[in-house]
This record gives structure tokens, sequence and C-alpha cells, in this order.
């Protein structure tokens, strides 16, 4: 599916997210990937075969620091 060369990850390997953007609908905050999945703003994705990733935060990460200020 992917024309790129190297080609891009797959949609369900670990770095799928690193597939290059082909589409975005900014009134939904989502981009579609060329290995077909549809990326969220919010960090979350639809995968190819529909399985769901939830969203993720890396200020929910352990020691992770956010300004109160």
């Amino acid at each position: 599916m992917c024309p790129h060369t190297p080609p891009c990850p797959s949609g369900d390997s670990p770095d799928g997210a690193g597939a290059k953007v082909v589409g975005r609908d900014s009134g939904v905050g989502a981009a579609w990937l060329c290995n077909g999945v549809l990326l969220f703003e919010d960090t979350g994705a639809l995968l190819p075969d529909g399985r769901i990733v939830a969203p993720h935060s890396a200020l929910a990460a352990p020691n992770a620091t956010r300004s109160l200020c």
C-alpha cells in the first residue's frame, strides 16, 4: 500500500504512526497515513483492521513534569 522508499511502517507495527501523512481533516482533527492508520490529534488512532488505539499523553508518563503556571 505504501509507495515510499523505504516503505513506511505497517499500520499494526509499534512505529505505525511514523508513516507519511496522505490526507488531513482539520474539522475532525485527524490525519490519514499511507499505511491506512487514521491518527487523531489527541494521540488516539484507528488501525486499518478496525482496532482502536486509546489516546495517550506524555504528561501522564512517570517522571513527567508540567508547569502549573
